[in-house]
């Protein structure tokens, strides 16, 4: 089984008992794939960005789980005691990164699985295997469910634009193959925009300090042979004026039920930008992006990176760039509020304001949830 099965990149390469990550740390000069042999080195892959991305870390984390689990020849506890040993192991594998919310979600559904797994198996190795079956679905399920998205989205993007034969949208960071377990979600929508033949130009930011953008992005664009061009992510505003965006989409870490959504650092200004030049400004996520826990995006905990990242090149792998003892403030992800947002694309569809503009996320959830 693999997280593909067509000519795209590859982030994340599993068949039953093996796991491999590309270290996207090395992207797009060198294609290093990393063994990852169980929990404690998904945690790391993970923490240390080799991959990244919300979906990605998600299905990243729950098969590093089920390659350790895999090869727990000498376990000899009871099915309860299986159930506590890989729920033990989801909770640390979520402290490696707490934003995004996939990454908990995904934790949460699996306890469940394997809780009610342990309540009727007669052995610790039935468990087992449900939750390395479960794990396995989740990566087949991420692919499809991407693809969904960039359906619904170049659908309903070309809808708005009143079915405009040419298109030029922008991105930031990373939302594609890369970042998911195959295809992408604003990636996604661009591929299905080029694919469906109205893409004129995408646009991508170069997404500082770990640069996502140029690195990973454009190596994306280029590789598809999607007509592209690469930005500073000072020059958006400017490109907005002088150039013809029709709209800008961005993928989510974490989406609030009144649609406030945290995404990589610089999202925020994007939306400004685009609200003031009156550019349409669409999220591209699965619905396990969507945490209903939170009433707002102010509940959002944003993580702070290493100061390195900005004081040294290369995200911080290279030589100092920035003066001795200069303070930094690194926060990985801000939050865009719902007001600046025209619509959340999903992989049921895209969620729009209701009459007194304000999004409906918790009846839309609910409703796909029940047909």
């Amino acid at each position: 089984m693999g997280s593909q099965n067509d000519s795209s990149l590859q982030a994340i390469r599993y068949h039953r008992g093996s796991l491999q990550l590309l270290d996207q740390r090395k992207l797009p000069l060198d294609t290093i794939y990393l063994e990852i042999r169980d929990a404690a080195e998904g945690w790391e892959a993970i923490r240390e960005m080799v991959v990244r991305g919300a979906p990605a870390i998600a299905i990243a984390a729950a098969l590093s789980l089920a390659v350790e689990t895999s090869k727990l020849d000498g376990f000899s506890g009871t099915p309860d005691e299986a159930a506590s040993f890989l729920k033990k192991k989801l909770e640390y594998l979520v402290s490696s990164r707490p934003t995004a919310v996939n990454l908990s979600d995904a934790a949460t559904k699996l306890t469940e699985i394997v809780t009610i797994s342990a309540a009727t198996a007669t052995d610790a190795n039935q468990v087992f295997l449900a939750y390395i079956e479960a794990a396995e679905i989740m990566l087949e399920d991420d692919v499809a469910s991407n693809k969904a998205i960039g359906s619904h989205g170049s659908s309903f993007i070309q809808n708005q634009q009143n079915n405009s034969k040419k298109l030029s949208v922008l991105t930031h960071c990373n939302t594609g193959s890369l970042a998911t377990a195959g295809y992408g979600t604003a990636l996604g929508v661009i591929r299905s925009l080029h694919t469906d033949g109205v893409l004129e130009h995408a646009y991508c930011t170069e997404t500082r300090p770990f640069n996502q953008g140029s690195r990973l992005t454009a190596f994306e664009l280029v590789h598809d042979k999607i007509p592209a061009t690469l930005i500073a992510d000072s020059a958006a505003a400017s490109l907005m004026k002088t150039r013809h965006v029709h709209a800008v989409i961005v993928g989510a870490d974490r989406v609030a039920s009144n649609g406030d959504t945290a995404n990589k650092i610089g999202t925020y200004s994007l939306a400004l930008s685009a609200k003031h030049h009156g550019v349409q400004f669409y999220v591209a996520a699965p619905l396990t992006s969507v945490d209903l826990s939170l009433s707002s995006g102010n509940e959002i905990v944003i993580e702070e990176r290493s100061p390195k990242e900005l004081l040294n090149t290369r995200g911080g792998m290279g030589e100092q760039v920035a003066a001795s003892g200069i303070s930094v403030w690194n926060p990985a992800f801000d939050v865009t509020p719902a007001n600046l947002i025209t619509g959340i694309i999903t992989e049921k569809g895209v969620i729009t304001k209701t009459g007194d503009d304000v999004f409906d996320i918790k009846g839309f959830v609910h409703k796909t949830m029940s047909n």
